[in-house]
Formats: C-alpha cells, sequence, structure tokens
C-alpha cells in the first residue's frame, strides 16, 4: 500500500470518528460542527467551517478578539459570550495540546484588567500546574516555548503597582508646597493688621467661649495622636506606597490653595492674647526696594524655621496672619479621612476614636482663639470635599474616562497620579517585613550578577591579553 494511500485512509478514519473519541487537533471541519451543535452553537456552523475553513486546530486557537473581529461579525453580545466561553473550556481541557503545538498559553488566557481574583474557570499558574501533574515531560516543553504563568503575587498586584518613583515625586511636590506655605506664612505675618487699629472681627464662638491657654498645645497633641496612628496603618498596609501617594498629593494640594487664601485677604487677629504685631523693618514693600536681597534673604530664614517646626506652637513656632484657612485643622481633617478610609470597616474603635481626636482638635483650635470659626470650617469642608471626590474618581474608573481630556485638564495631578490604579485599593495587610525582605532580594540579585558580570569581564580580559613575562 502507498502512503498517499494510507495517509487518505487514517484521514478518512478521524473523518467517520465521533468528535468525542479523538482530539481536537485532530478535528475536521465537521468535527467542529458537531462540536458547535453539541454546545448549542449551531447556528455558526457555515460561519465557521464552510465560510472560514475553520477546524480543530484553528478552534483551539481562537481568542475572544478573534470572535469580535469585523471578518466573522458575531453582533448579539450574549452570543460572542457564550461562544466565547465554550472555546476556553476546550482550550482548558486540551491545554496540553496548545502546549505541544508551539503556542504560548498566557496569550490564549488572559486576565482582565483590575481583576484580582484568578480567572473564571482557572488561574494561568493552576493550568501550568495541572498540565505538569499530568505530563511531567511538558515542563520542559514550557520553558522552550517560554510560556509565562503568573506568580500568585503578580496575580494579586495586578492593577495597583506601587511605583515608587510616584510615591517619591510625590514627596518631593509636598517638600516644595511646604516651603512655599512657610515662606508665605512669614510674609503674610509681616502684612498682619494692627490690632490696635483693627479689632478682632465678631465672631459666635470666639465671642461666648473664654480663651483657653492651653488648648492650642492640646490641638497639636490630638494630631501627633492621629499621625502615629495613620504611620501604623502605613506600616502593615499591603498598598502603602498608594497610600502615602494619596496622602502627599492631597496634603500638598490643599496647602498650595491655603497659601492662595492666606495671601488673597489679611484678617485682624483674632484674640487679643495674641502677640502680632507687624514687622517694622522687613515689611511686604520693602522687599521691593534697595534692601530687597537683605530682606529676602531674612525672609527665608524665617521661613526655614517655620518649615522645621512644621509651623507648630509646641515647636517654639508663632506666627500671626495665616487665618483663611486653618492649617492644623487640614492636617486633623486629612488624617481622619485617610485612617477611617485604610482601615477595615469593622474597626468601629479606631474609626470613633480618630473622629473625636479630629473634633476635639477642631474645638481646641477654637477654645485657644488662635483662628476665627469660619476659617475652621472652610478648612474642614475643602479638605473633606477635597478628600472625597478624589477618591470618588479613583475608585470609578466610569467618571474618569469618560472624558479623560477634561480629567487632564482640570486634575493633572491625579491623572498622573492614579494612571495606573485600576479600581479600589483593597485594605489588605502584610507584615512589614515582606517588603524590606524583597527589597533585600532585589538589592542582592542585583549586587550579585553585578559581582558576576564583573568577575566574568576581568577574566574575559585576561584570556584576551595574556601578561608576557619578561626574560
Amino acid at each position: 500500500m502507498q502512503p498517499s494511500q494510507i495517509l487518505s485512509k487514517s484521514h478518512s478514519t478521524y473523518h467517520k470518528m465521533d468528535f468525542k473519541e479523538i482530539s481536537p487537533v485532530q478535528w475536521t471541519g465537521e468535527h467542529v460542527k458537531e462540536w458547535l451543535k453539541e454546545n448549542n452553537h449551531s447556528k455558526f456552523s457555515y460561519l465557521f467551517c464552510d465560510q472560514h475553513a475553520i477546524d480543530g486546530k484553528a478552534l483551539l486557537l481562537l481568542t475572544e478578539s478573534d470572535l469580535r473581529s469585523s471578518s466573522l461579525g458575531i453582533q448579539a453580545l450574549g452570543d460572542l459570550k457564550r461562544l466565547s466561553l465554550s472555546i476556553r473550556q476546550l482550550q482548558l481541557e486540551h491545554s496540553n495540546a496548545i502546549v505541544q503545538m508551539g503556542y504560548d498559553l498566557s496569550e490564549l488566557f488572559q486576565f482582565p484588567k483590575g481583576t484580582t481574583g484568578c480567572y473564571p474557570l482557572c488561574s494561568l499558574r493552576s493550568i501550568k500546574e495541572r498540565l505538569i501533574s499530568k505530563d511531567p515531560s511538558l515542563s520542559e516543553i514550557l520553558e522552550r516555548t517560554g510560556s509565562h504563568f503568573p506568580s500568585d503575587s503578580e496575580v494579586e498586584n495586578h492593577g495597583l503597582p506601587p511605583e515608587i518613583g510616584k510615591t517619591l515625586l510625590s514627596l518631593f511636590y509636598l517638600f516644595v508646597v511646604t516651603w512655599i506655605t512657610a515662606f508665605v506664612m512669614v510674609v503674610v505675618h509681616d502684612r498682619v493688621p494692627d490690632m490696635k487699629k483693627y479689632p478682632p472681627l465678631p465672631d459666635i464662638f470666639l465671642d461666648n467661649v473664654p480663651t483657653i491657654p492651653w488648648a492650642f498645645s492640646m490641638c497639636e497633641l490630638t494630631g501627633t495622636l492621629l499621625l502615629i496612628v495613620w504611620l501604623g496603618v502605613l506600616t502593615f498596609h499591603k498598598h502603602r506606597f498608594i497610600l502615602l501617594r494619596r496622602f502627599f498629593c492631597l496634603s500638598g494640594t490643599v496647602f498650595l490653595l491655603r497659601c492662595v487664601t492666606m495671601l488673597i485677604t489679611s484678617l485682624s487677629v483674632p484674640g487679643t492674647h495674641l502677640q502680632c504685631n507687624p514687622s517694622v523693618d522687613e515689611d511686604w514693600q520693602r522687599l521691593f526696594t534697595e534692601e530687597m536681597y537683605t530682606s529676602l534673604s531674612r525672609k527665608i530664614q524665617r521661613a526655614y524655621i517655620i518649615w522645621r517646626g512644621a509651623g507648630m506652637s509646641i515647636q517654639g513656632v508663632r506666627t500671626c496672619g495665616d487665618y483663611m484657612f486653618s492649617g492644623h485643622t487640614v492636617a486633623l481633617t486629612m488624617l481622619n479621612f485617610f485612617i477611617t478610609e485604610y482601615t477595615p470597616r469593622h474597626m468601629y474603635f479606631v474609626h470613633t476614636f480618630t473622629w473625636m481626636l479630629n473634633m476635639f482638635g477642631i474645638f481646641f483650635i477654637l477654645a485657644a482663639h488662635e483662628h476665627y470659626s469660619i476659617d475652621v470650617f472652610i478648612a474642614f469642608y475643602i479638605t473633606s470635599r477635597l478628600f472625597l471626590y478624589y477618591h470618588t474618581l479613583a475608585n470609578n474608573r466610569s467618571l474618569m474616562m469618560r472624558d479623560s481630556n477634561r480629567t487632564r485638564i482640570w486634575f493633572p495631578l491625579f491623572s498622573f497620579f492614579e494612571s495606573s490604579v485600576d479600581g479600589i485599593v483593597p485594605n489588605e495587610y502584610e507584615s512589614p517585613m515582606v517588603p524590606l525582605g524583597k527589597l533585600f532580594s532585589i538589592v542582592y540579585q542585583r549586587v550579585f550578577h553585578f559581582i558576576r558580570d564583573t568577575h566574568v569581564q576581568l577574566l574575559g580580559t585576561r584570556v584576551k591579553n595574556p601578561d608576557k613575562k619578561s626574560d
């Protein structure tokens, strides 16, 4: 019997066999039609087999993007999804055949963007483990074909990359804003209205509550407690770099806005007990005279003192004129909102505790007569609204993507810092030793590879240029 006759007979044998009895790699168009009919997709038989000549091998390699292509022209979304699901089930059942054909499974089974669990049916990593358990020889084939199977950490962190570089950039942004704020506080201190000429403005709270001398120090102590709690959350939160990036960005933006409001209008001193007198030799007008450079250097020195002490009276910093709006209220409110947002909902005690610290801190500011009531109210409103607007956009990608150009124009920092964050940041926690261990591993590998490459280069140089011994 001739070889051609043997092949012909073999082909006819496969053609007559039921599609369930042979591998999909050997399916003909008729087998594909039977499979479509078996899975309630018989209306696509002509489209697949007669019009596009799809056999078993082609069927195993179809993706959802192929089904969406204009050449197939499947219009009904329900039909497309059901057909895609059936094909994926077939691919999973015969994934070893796909690997043996030399194709990368990771190109066929892709995780949808933003999902943190495994793909429906099973994950790529479980596919690999199942294939190797069935046939250990496939391990070498998978390595040779270069099929990439994401690790559990890669799957969990998909859509939530730490982006340490962006976090450092947001820290630099906050650093610049704090310096600008300190300099503006020096300027407005020199412009504060004369207390004899401009008495305190009428205020419902300040007019009815006597001054408590130690209240402002208590306000700063409550802020310190909130900061300690926030540092504890950052220490154990799995997505600490995203949290830091958001905290730096929002804090910097609010304090930058505060610089503008402080400069626009100078309010009179809210309490007669405050020692606030405009500087005689360093007033705002003399900044642009012949003594400009001397005056500017002095202002920078004073700004450094304010920046170094974080504008806190317990650090020895005393300023006046920075009333609209309250920076202490901004810090208290920002810390409170971040703690309550990035701790589990069942931690009612922590949330109640931070809200009490926030409210008592605001009360202490007013009780010390350091700010008008309107200063505190506006500070709380702006900080809370900006926090909520930012997180509403970050947690609802559809709102941001509806008009991406407008988002980039009106919220440039948000568009940059949140470009790679897809979806809500889950409140997941881990030991702080985990990121330190990863950092140590990366540094160790790079140092090891550097030493190894240097050693290899030195050996290569010695082989090419051996030392000549002198006679």
